[in-house]
């Protein structure tokens, strides 16, 4: 046809034609859930089935799959260092866990269904949507088979692998929606437990209380702080008709008007330990104290804590809460300042402009990204990923394009800068080059496997192979999601994104953020991925050599 051989010559027309249909295809919701962006696979897919050279080139999925990875590991290396103070080990050691049922069926199919031992392997590195996996699995045939036999070894896999990959995603996909609809998790609460991995916004509220018990004159705002754990901000103290701002060394005194920032549930307690809340909105008043939202755009300031910026003893001003993209977080020393954030800053009127200066408040000069830090780290996560890591038996394996790449954003977004080099992105930056990133990858997988996999369908042993791979990929799933949420009580937000991070996967990251409404499933994802993504590179290469 006149119109495939068009597209067989501009694969950049195919690129967006594909990314244009899929991704309007992904807002259709059916039974209250979307594809969303994974859908863009399932059109490449089908372009991919019309014609075995109607494909996007490979470079096109690996840029997409690296500037994923990449900025994924950025904005979730916090979560993830934090996640591993908690219960990290033990998801990991549940990830691979479930790696290796999926393994171990693996096995039993082989031999219950007779299949050849390098199928075998691909169709496990399919079912657990793993390129890697199926790199190792192609390098170890390399390395071993005699060369009369080694071009039909090494097409073995890939047969495997293409006819178990679709199903790997929709398999999860399906899993997701059924655990969705099963047990109906409250996404919305998840998010307010964890808010402290960062990943949720808070519903903040300004309150003014008039204080009236007398234990409130006792102590320090630090120390009272410290004692009861109070998770707010104190703003302004009028204390008679002067009002100034509030630091650890304020002592309160009945009658003294007091405003405060936090979320409703955690300002109850404040009131009930200093009086009662008051109309007077002291916190509106423009008196003597202005308040605004300023940006950051200082590179100076970026990876600072604000306790270290001294704000108070610069400025006499005062920063209350931190907007990050549609996340508004309360304000604290400990809070990071990151490129694009905008913070709620609260000083004398007078001195106002000068705080906007020292934060920058500049949006032009967040349009451009830092592309020395942001290529170099790059650099650094693929040369990461072309090391050979060894294996008993004389192979080896390499993290690969994206486990690199991953875990070195997993520590630079984790240490923000060094020196003078920032290596995080503007909030907004990161989640295009995201989406972009995506969108390639998908689109490029798609059109690759697509012919394959509707031809290996339609042959004597394509339904075999599907129902195999079906049977893995929905097997680890329902056993993940099932020990996961009622023996674990792993919130379904994060649940979700480690099933992801189990398949290394992002169509399936994609789907799992769509469900939530939040970034949590990003942290259950960076925490499983590089243990997920190891796991299966070596388990693959030794289910290969079991059943050679």
């Amino acid at each position: 046809m006149i119109v495939i051989d068009f597209l067989r010559e501009q694969p950049l027309i195919l690129l967006f034609l594909v990314a244009a249909i899929g991704y309007p295809l992904g807002l259709l919701r059916v039974g209250g859930s979307s594809l969303g962006i994974a859908a863009v696979l399932f059109v490449g897919l089908a372009f991919g089935a019309l014609d075995p050279d109607l494909k996007l080139p490979e470079i096109i999925y690996q840029l997409g799959l690296v500037l994923f990875v990449y900025t994924i590991g950025l904005s979730s290396g916090p979560g993830f260092f934090r996640s591993l103070k908690r219960k990290g080990l033990r998801d990991n050691l549940f990830i691979v866990g479930a790696i290796l049922l999926a393994a171990a069926l693996t096995i039993g199919l082989h031999f219950a269904l007779g299949l050849r031992p390098a199928q075998s392997a691909g169709l496990f590195a399919g079912s657990l949507t793993n390129t890697p996996a199926l790199a190792g699995v192609l390098e170890y045939i390399k390395n071993s088979a005699p060369a009369a036999t080694r071009e039909q070894l090494l097409a073995e896999p890939v047969v495997g692998y293409s006819i178990a990959y679709p199903i790997g995603v929709i398999g999860m996909i399906l899993a997701i929606a059924l655990a969705n609809w099963r047990w109906k998790p409250d996404y919305r609460a998840e998010a307010r437990q964890l808010r402290d991995l960062g990943a949720s916004a808070e519903q903040l509220v300004s309150v003014t209380v008039c204080v009236t018990q007398p234990a409130a004159e006792q102590a320090l705002i630090s120390d009272l702080m410290h004692t009861h754990a109070w998770r707010v901000i104190f703003v302004r103290r009028k204390h008679g008709g002067a009002t100034a701002l509030i630091d650890g060394t304020t002592r309160l005194a009945i009658g003294d008007l007091v405003s405060m920032t936090g979320t409703a549930e955690d300002i109850q307690p404040v009131i009930a330990y200093l009086g009662m809340p008051v109309a007077d909105e002291l916190a509106l008043d423009r008196g003597s104290f202005d308040f605004r939202r300023v940006f950051v755009s200082n590179p100076a300031v970026f990876g600072r804590r604000l306790r270290d910026l001294a704000l108070q003893a610069r400025f006499g001003a005062l920063v209350t809460r931190v907007r990050r993209g549609d996340i508004e977080l309360l304000a604290t020393g400990s809070s990071v300042l990151e490129p694009g954030d905008r913070v709620r800053v609260v000083a004398l009127r007078e001195r106002m402009r000068e705080v906007s200066e020292f934060f920058g408040d500049s949006y032009r000069a967040l349009s451009e990204i830092d592309l020395l830090t942001f290529s170099l780290g790059l650099v650094l996560g693929l040369l990461l990923g072309q090391i050979p890591f060894p294996l008993p038996g004389g192979s080896s394996f390499r993290l690969g394009i994206a486990g690199g790449p991953l875990l070195v954003a997993l520590v630079l977004g984790t240490l923000e800068r060094t020196g003078p080099l920032v290596w995080t992105v503007p909030y907004s930056a990161n989640l295009t080059l995201r989406q972009m990133g995506l969108v390639l990858f998908l689109a490029a997988i798609g059109t690759r496997a697509g012919y394959v996999f509707a031809s290996t369908l339609l042959s004597s042993s394509g339904l075999t192979l599907f129902l195999a791979g079906a049977l893995i990929t929905c097997t680890a799933a329902l056993a993940t999601l099932w020990i996961g949420y009622r023996w674990l009580r792993i919130p379904m937000s994060l649940l979700i994104g480690m099933l992801a991070g189990l398949q290394t996967n992002p169509a399936i990251l994609s789907f799992a953020t769509e469900q939530t409404g939040n970034d949590l499933p990003n942290i259950g994802y960076a925490t499983v991925y590089p243990m997920a993504m190891i796991s299966k590179i070596i388990l693959a290469q030794i289910v290969l050599a079991l059943l050679l």
